[in-house]
């Protein structure tokens, strides 16, 4: 079972939260955010049980995932676009499902 973008991707003009998000066995999830080189996001997530995560961009058939990590139940940061794509953070649950919060903040273009 998966699950499509969280939302459409656009830009992102205000901090977005999301609660309790209920993952099924092996679910994906996704919030996509169209950015411009030198844009930046932060971002935060705790999930109950493990999950994998990723910050990924489609180019050609071929999927890039600048920031990727298995089997962990939270993880910070702040993400640097360095070129025009819609990028989008996915959280993929293992064999016992997950539970998941996270946030997502825009910030100002860096100079």
């Amino acid at each position: 079972m998966t699950a499509g973008c969280a939302s459409a991707p656009g830009r992102l003009q205000a901090p977005k939260a999301v609660f309790g998000l209920e993952l099924a066995p092996y679910a994906t999830t996704e919030e996509c955010i169209a950015l411009e080189p030198g844009e930046r996001i932060g971002y935060r997530f705790e999930a109950r049980l493990p999950v994998a995560f990723n910050v990924h961009f489609h180019e050609d058939n071929a999927v890039i995932m600048p920031v990727s990590s298995d089997a962990t139940t939270s993880e910070s940061g702040d993400f640097v676009a360095d070129r025009k794509e819609v990028y989008c953070l996915a959280w993929e649950a293992g064999a016992q499902g997950s539970v998941l919060d996270y946030r997502v903040n825009p910030w100002l273009r860096q100079q």
